[in-house]
């Protein structure tokens, strides 16, 4: 069964900084691993992708402000949110998805977690 837990999530004013977490079980796909989010009222956004041979890619409305990082020794992925904006605001799920590129549209077809909520005030 693939379980992926976010955590990490909280409300910040605009100009702050989130972390997000996610742990991973053993039965995650680790090859391509990444988040999303779902901004309201109810579109999703693929944010940044990790795949396994360390090739990264971040959607152009995050880059230089976000950083995603996985650690396959404690199955974490993280993503450090800095300058975050009022625009950032939704629910945030590390997935997981056996797809060769690991694009940011790959990363919304695959396995997700909960979800965590991140707002931002301006």
């Amino acid at each position: 069964q693939v379980q992926l837990v976010e955590s990490g999530g909280g409300s910040v004013q605009a100009g702050g900084s989130l972390r997000l977490s996610c742990d991973w079980k053993n039965s995650v796909n680790w090859y391509c691993l990444g988040w999303f989010r779902q901004l309201p009222p109810n579109e999703r956004e693929g944010v940044a992708t990790f795949r396994s041979d360390g090739l990264i890619t971040y959607a152009d409305s995050v880059k230089g402000r976000f950083t995603i990082s996985r650690d396959n020794s404690k199955k974490t992925l993280d993503l450090q949110m800095n300058n975050l904006k009022a625009e950032d605001t939704g629910i945030y799920y590390c997935a997981s998805v056996p797809a060769k590129d690991c694009t940011l549209g790959d990363i919304l077809l695959g396995h997700w977690g909960q979800g965590t909520q991140v707002t931002v005030s301006s």
